[in-house]
This record gives C-alpha cells, sequence and structure tokens, in this order.
C-alpha cells in the first residue's frame, strides 16, 4: 500500500527491520542517552517476545508490524498483531465477538495494535520526531487497509495516549474510555510525606500494613540492572505460573523470556523479592520508564498477611519518590488500590468495525460507557484515601 510520498508495508517479524529504525519512531529520546519513555515499545523489549515465543505461532498473538516509509527513510511504525482471541488485551470486547457472531460472522482474526499482555498506556502509532502528523495518518491508513483488504470484522489499539485517541476519533475511529489505578507523584521527598497526605485513619492502615508485611519474617530487596541475577528468574517463575495459571489458565509469557530478559531488558526492570533464609518466596516486577514505574506481574509460593500489598504498591511508590518519577502504574483492575494512593484515571483506545451497522451500535455503547467511567472516577476519587480540603467560605 502507498499514500503519497509514504509507503506502508507490513512485517511478519521485527527481524524484517533493523533496531535502530524501530527505535528512532519507538523512542527516539534515547538516541541522546534518556532512558526510554515507554520500556513496552522499544525493539529490545517487542523482539524479546517473539525470540521467545511469547507471541507467535500459536499465541493467537500474530505479528503483522506496520512500517511507513518516506523514500528510504522509516518515518512510523507500529505494532500490530493478529488476534485469534481476545486474551492478554485488558479492554475487554469479548462481549463484542459475541454479538458479532450470534448475528452470524466471524470476529476473529482482528488485527490489534497494542503491546501484548501488557496494561500500560503510551504511544501506539509510534513516529520519527517531526514526522507526527503524517505518521499517524499513514499508520491509520495502514491499519484501515489491512483490515479491509482482509475483509476482517475488526481493528483495535488499545492503551494508547489521549492525543492519539483525539486523532483517531478525528479520523473516524471510535474513541473508547476505561479506567485504571494509578499513583501520582506530588512531589514527595520521602514515603512519610505520601503518607502524610492520607488522612488519619488510611495513613494508619497503610503503617500497620508495611509493619506486617515487613514482620514476615525475612527480608525485602530490590534488584535491577547488573544485580539481577539468572537464578533470580528461576524464583521468580515459579511465583509467575502460580498466578498466571490461576488467572490465565496458561502463562502468556515463556520461561525463555526470563532469560532473554536478563540479558537484554534487565537495566528497564525493577524485581522486588521477599527472602525467607535465603529463599525468595514471593516477588513483583515492574519496567521503569523515564517518568513512570509500570508494576507488571506478582507472585508468591508462601502466604503471608500484606505482603502482596507491600512488594506491588508500597515498594513501588518508595522506588518513585526516590527515583523522581512521576507516577506508578499498577497494572489492570482492582479497587483495593484505592486505599492504597492509587486513584483512578482514564484509560483511552481506539476502534474500528467493517460493519457500519455493528459500528453505530458499539458507537452507542462506548458513548453510555464513558458516561458512565466519568461518574466512576468522580465518585472513586471522592473517596478516595486523601485528606480532604475544606474551601475557606467567602
Amino acid at each position: 500500500m502507498s499514500a503519497p510520498d509514504i509507503e506502508i508495508s507490513v512485517l511478519g517479524s521485527l527481524a524484517e527491520i533493523a533496531s535502530d529504525e524501530w527505535d528512532a519512531c519507538a523512542c527516539p529520546e534515547a538516541a541522546d542517552g534518556e532512558r526510554a519513555v515507554d520500556p513496552f515499545t522499544t525493539y529490545r523489549f517487542l523482539k524479546a517476545l517473539e525470540d521467545s515465543r511469547s507471541v507467535g505461532a500459536g499465541t493467537g498473538w500474530q505479528p503483522h508490524h506496520l512500517v511507513a516509509r518516506a523514500g528510504s527513510e522509516v518515518i512510523a511504525v507500529a505494532p500490530m498483531y493478529a488476534k485469534g482471541h481476545s486474551q492478554g488485551e485488558y479492554i475487554f470486547d469479548h462481549n463484542w465477538a459475541h454479538a458479532w457472531e450470534r448475528a452470524g460472522g466471524r470476529y476473529y482474526p482482528k488485527l490489534q495494535i497494542a503491546v501484548p499482555f501488557t496494561p500500560a498506556t503510551g504511544r501506539r502509532f509510534l513516529t520519527r520526531s517531526g514526522e507526527e502528523d503524517r505518521g499517524f495518518q499513514a499508520l491509520v491508513q495502514g491499519l484501515l487497509h489491512v483490515g479491509m483488504q482482509n475483509r476482517l470484522s475488526s481493528a483495535h489499539a488499545t492503551f494508547c495516549t489521549l492525543d492519539e485517541a483525539m486523532r483517531g476519533a478525528e479520523m473516524g475511529l471510535l474513541h473508547r474510555v476505561t479506567q485504571q489505578y494509578h499513583w501520582m507523584n506530588d512531589d514527595y521527598g520521602s514515603f512519610d510525606d505520601f503518607l502524610a497526605a492520607l488522612s488519619s485513619r488510611k495513613r494508619k492502615t497503610v503503617r500497620k500494613e508495611r509493619r506486617t508485611a515487613q514482620g514476615f519474617g525475612g527480608e525485602i530487596v530490590q534488584y535491577s540492572g547488573d544485580d539481577l541475577r539468572p537464578e533470580h528468574w528461576d524464583a521468580f517463575w515459579e511465583f509467575y505460573q502460580d498466578t498466571g495459571s490461576r488467572k490465565w489458565g496458561t502463562p502468556y509469557l515463556t520461561r525463555s523470556f526470563f532469560d532473554i530478559a536478563q540479558d537484554r531488558l534487565r537495566n528497564d526492570m525493577l524485581l522486588v523479592l521477599a527472602l525467607e533464609d535465603g529463599r525468595p518466596v514471593a516477588g513483583a516486577l515492574n519496567f521503569v520508564g523515564r517518568d513512570v514505574l509500570f508494576g507488571r506481574y506478582w507472585g508468591a509460593i508462601e502466604h503471608y498477611p500484606c505482603l502482596h500489598f507491600e512488594l506491588c504498591y508500597y515498594q513501588a511508590i518508595d522506588y518513585a519518590i526516590k527515583h523522581g518519577l512521576r507516577a506508578v502504574e499498577a497494572g489492570a483492575q482492582g479497587e483495593h488500590k484505592l486505599a492504597r494512593g492509587y486513584l483512578p484515571v482514564e484509560c483511552h483506545s481506539l476502534h474500528w468495525m467493517a460493519d457500519d451497522g455493528f459500528s453505530n451500535a458499539v458507537s452507542d455503547f462506548l458513548d453510555a460507557e464513558k458516561r458512565a467511567v466519568s461518574d466512576d472516577i468522580e465518585i472513586l476519587t471522592t473517596y478516595g484515601p486523601f485528606k480532604k480540603i475544606t474551601k475557606e467560605p467567602t
């Protein structure tokens, strides 16, 4: 496919593009020696998914990455997959699939611009600096062309930025609003500064949970970069398998992903382990962006009260404060995060339906859902753990 001065191609693997060409669009800031804003759209992360066979044949995530070139220069890319199911997306369309198939259609395969198994907001239409407008438009046109040419039911871009959602809506895509819980750093100098912002009752609860967790009988250690060792992944794999089998039936990531991550991604990761007599008994894996810490996976082989809260939430806050990060994204779902300082925020996605009638029905649903999400966020924020500020009468 081509547009004026731009050629769009579809890649069956990231091996078909050079890493510097991809990263010039995915993380241009890295060229200046900065940490990637979004670790999940980097070449090294997405390639690790492919090389470990966490995506590809038999997984329901078949790579079909979009690349836009102006002449010989890559100006935009997007991580795109042909999906054989709706697992590992976290913005759920199962009801759409059931409705489509009840009407006699075939919903799968569909197209998905996303980072597999990763409910973290970031750019999905990745453009080289200075090519934001025509790069975005070229990728959207490429997405729709592939969908229509192959007579697919739908195409989706999940956990995109608000700016992308607004641009996509202007081009006729459907804009969906959902929610997650994020912790925001209000220039706290320490964890105690964060606690001081909470109501008295919530502050006491957090302190009690931390005392309980830290008194489990061992120590809690943070590992990142060269402090990470291959043996840490042996332990974490056991945790991950336990959690994955209970949540998803089959864990999404393969064992080899963690070996590859040790080699290529250890500077992007923060692993928090609870050690009992030196033996890991629980752990939480985070990924580190330039401004945000992304909580991803948790697991344990022993149960200790409040240890989940400590490893997943409080240790993440500690790290974010210490390293001056703007926020912690703690993953999908979980109203229990609210009491621990994580407030509801909007998440955005874009959708295209091949059938006009079905698209109109989905659009009506999304309008109602958007109002409900807005109301939920307002109510939940009001009942959040922070001190209420009362305005003086005027």
